[in-house]
């Protein structure tokens, strides 16, 4: 597999990812109570997931982790617990990736904590040295993936991350390359820079 600094999917890429995930979920004759989103990143899969499976009962956990683009703290945090009973529920956990796998793992546990017979994982994408492996997922990368829901974030990380201008022209370069609109890299930029000024 090709290593990639950064990969972009876009919106149509991602909603095909999730029907095939959705046909795998339905295949496994794994049916969920509940579906879970890990937010901020796996709300919006949790919610696509919850439309094509036909899964009303849709929840969300929040854990933290990254500070900047590739540095996390030492370890996740769980900053918001489940927003609905699990107890005796086949759960559906749902992020956008499986990077360290931290998160999920943290997650999971909270899930079994609170009394959830089965948790089940699925991410749209999975990193091969994540500690844990998603039941369901769809493509495998070693790059940064950039959703279309964190662009303006990830853009605001580098620039956190590299202080210098020329840095950051290199770095969101990289971004246009990979496939994010040259247009919304500049137009994400200057409200930055709007919003320093403030």
């Amino acid at each position: 597999m090709a290593t990639k600094e950064f990969e972009v999917p876009n919106w149509s890429q991602i909603y095909a990812m999730l029907l095939s995930q959705a046909v795998k979920i339905r295949r496994s004759g794994f049916k969920p109570d509940v579906i879970v989103g890990v937010t901020r990143g796996g709300w919006v899969p949790a919610r696509v997931l919850s439309d094509l499976l036909g899964i009303h009962a849709l929840a969300i956990i929040r854990v933290e982790f990254y500070l900047v683009v590739a540095e996390t703290q030492n370890a996740p945090v769980l900053t918001q617990g489940v927003s609905a009973d699990v107890k005796e529920k086949k759960v559906l956990l749902v992020d956008d990736v499986a990077d360290t796998g931290k998160s999920l793992r943290l997650a999971v546990e909270h899930l079994k904590q609170h009394g959830a017979s089965e948790v089940r994982v699925a991410t749209v994408y999975r990193k091969p040295l994540s500690v844990v492996t998603p039941d369901y997922w769809e493509k495998e990368t070693l790059g940064w993936v950039v959703f279309p829901w964190d662009a303006k974030e990830i853009i605001r990380k580098i620039l956190e991350k590299h202080g210098d201008e020329n840095t950051v022209n290199v770095e969101t370069a990289k971004l246009v390359k990979a496939g994010l609109p040259k247009q919304l890299v500049e137009e994400s930029l200057k409200e930055i820079f709007e919003e320093r000024k403030c």
